[in-house]
């Protein structure tokens, strides 16, 4: 399934986005690129990404690229599962950021979670990503402890 969406971002620029399954060897080392840089590197951890971890592979996990001007700018992994879609490995190229790409990423894997069946979106946030999410409608959700450094997010897919 492609998903894609044309908007008003910052201000007049229209964008073309498109979020997708990897469909070559070329977008999978762009996919893992942008996680180990953003989200283990960025963060101090250097030597601990693997690349071909099962969890991408298992049923129900969708590794997803964001794909602009046909260059692989963000990823994610939705993991649906009994009509919750968690948003897992979520990252926007680190020279993209503040662009309103991230906005457009979760909203088409909003829109993937409910062409699934999901009614709800979950996601363990890193700490400094929380306000972001809170910006796009999700809630903290304190009903169960979050992963370390994180904190858990919630929305409504109705």
């Amino acid at each position: 399934m492609v998903l894609t969406v044309s908007n008003n971002v910052s201000g007049n620029m229209i964008t073309e986005h498109e979020l997708r399954a990897p469909v070559n060897d070329e977008e999978w080392r762009a996919l893992h690129e942008i996680r180990r840089k953003v989200l283990f590197e960025n963060r101090g951890k250097f030597d601990t990404y693997i690349e071909n971890h099962p969890d991408d592979f298992k049923a129900g996990h969708h590794p997803l690229v964001l794909v602009y001007k046909d260059v692989v700018i963000g990823v994610v992994r939705v993991e649906v599962n009994e009509g919750v879609a968690w948003l897992r490995r979520v990252a926007i190229r680190e020279d993209l950021q503040r662009q309103g790409h991230g906005r457009i990423l979760l909203l088409l894997a909003e829109a993937f979670a409910k062409s699934q069946g999901c009614d709800e979106i979950r996601s363990n946030a890193a700490v400094e990503a929380v306000e972001f999410y809170e910006r796009c409608g999700y809630a903290r959700d304190v009903s169960e402890p979050a992963s370390a450094n994180s904190v858990r997010v919630r929305k409504s897919a109705l």
